[in-house]
């Protein structure tokens, strides 16, 4: 892994946004209105959705994330899959974030090509973190910060801010922040030098463009502190 100092110029915090389980009915407009109060400021989007396993079931999934795909696409904004290479590879994807379990670095550079962007979790750890930058990962994601219905973990070790200060200092790869962060909890992960906020439910728990906005509000703030 690259080594960094602290001549790297800082890059604001930007937003991730991670689908709920549920993308189907109104959510492609959903999607398109978070984006709309969220440009400049909303880098990547997350697919995520669970049970579509199988030929069938990918197929399903496909079909949910076509209009999905095509939304990101017209907002800049890069489509990542969750957890599942195959689907990234089929849906031509920007990208993958795995989980623990769900294959390599090197499994999805070899399947999505060298300019796929590769996320890896590694939750409060200092190591699997060191891991997934030595092995190519082109970002890595901790967390849960707070107590999150997306991230739910049970009694897995809670990061705190200290591991983004950590990383940044020392790291050149982005960090994700992620785990119940809301526009009211995010400021001390922002100053603690996360490169991106993973957001879900306090985002499509309400009303999803005053979410986004009240997110926008927040990391403006930051940038003139």
């Amino acid at each position: 892994m690259t080594d960094t100092n602290s001549t790297i110029p800082h890059i604001p915090t930007q937003l991730y946004l991670i689908s709920p389980l549920e993308v189907g009915g109104d959510f492609p407009q959903r999607l398109g209105r978070a984006l709309e109060a969220g440009k400049g400021h909303v880098t990547a989007f997350q697919f995520r959705v669970k049970g579509f396993e199988g030929s069938a079931g990918q197929h399903e999934a496909a079909a949910l994330a076509e209009p999905l795909q095509q939304i990101c696409a017209e907002h800049e904004v890069a489509f990542i899959v969750n957890d599942d290479i195959a689907l990234a590879k089929r849906l031509k994807a920007d990208g993958v974030h795995l989980g623990q379990d769900d294959g390599t670095v090197d499994e999805a550079r070899d399947a999505l090509g060298m300019q796929a962007q590769i996320g890896v979790t590694c939750h409060a750890s200092r190591h699997l973190a060191m891991e997934a930058g030595d092995a190519g990962a082109d970002y890595v994601a901790f967390g849960a910060f707070y107590p999150s219905t997306t991230k739910d973990k049970g009694d897995a070790e809670r990061p705190t801010p200290e591991i983004l200060e950590w990383w940044s200092q020392i790291f050149e790869l982005p960090s994700v922040a992620i785990g119940g962060i809301t526009p009211e909890n995010c400021a001390p992960l922002i100053a603690a030098g996360a490169d991106f906020l993973a957001v879900s439910g306090a985002v499509w728990n309400g009303d999803e463009a005053a979410a986004v906005k009240a997110f926008v509000g927040v990391l403006e703030g930051q940038e003139d502190v």
